[in-house]
């Protein structure tokens, strides 16, 4: 086999391990989901059970109410429980995703530079400043992406923080709410 058939042949074996990366993380992230989402719908429906027997039993409108309060919280709380569940979920696999990028776009750059470096030995006298000027396009490019990833991995980590503040000021709210109003009620007796 020759030199640029094997280099055929490695670029090609290197696209499907890729590929195939690509989908064991998709699928992963795939299977995660829908695991989370078979276990939500048991525990919703165990939930449902238990807040229809508890309606059963109850006497009066007080107690109603706070057991409609009480059954809202818990349902908020479970929603926020899924939603920041699921958000782990599709960041895990987004950051695998960004890892498997960095790492082929390296792997790229590099081999452009050493296929520049081999065609400068066997290139005509004088080709010596365009291939540095491609070369130095390169690098400049790899320097731009290598900036721009920096840059999306702190919004998303950003982003990450503002999601896990908002579900906990949510939820503290929440609490906060259900406190006043059972002191209301309570008050109104």
């Amino acid at each position: 086999m020759t030199t640029a058939q094997q280099q055929i042949n490695d670029f090609a074996t290197e696209q499907l391990e890729t590929a195939l990366r690509f989908a064991r993380i998709s699928i992963d992230a795939a299977e995660r989901i829908v695991k989370l989402q078979v276990e939500t719908a048991k525990n919703t429906f165990e939930d449902s059970a238990r807040n229809a027997k508890q309606f059963v039993t109850v006497k009066d409108a007080q107690a109603a109410f706070a057991a409609q309060q009480k059954i809202s919280e818990a349902t908020l709380e479970n929603s926020m429980a899924y939603s920041r569940s699921l958000y782990e979920i599709a960041s895990q696999a987004q950051t695998e995703f960004s890892k498997l990028i960095d790492e082929r776009s390296v792997y790229f750059n590099k081999n452009v530079v050493s296929g520049l470096d081999r065609f400068v030995k066997s290139a005509p006298a004088g080709s010596d400043a365009a291939v540095a000027a491609v070369k130095s396009t390169v690098q400049a490019t790899a320097a731009a992406v290598d900036s721009m990833t920096k840059a999306a991995k702190q919004v998303a980590e950003f982003a990450d923080a503002s999601v896990k503040a908002a579900s906990t000021a949510t939820a503290d709210a929440v609490k906060t709410a259900a406190k006043k109003t059972n002191g209301t009620s309570s008050t109104a007796q």
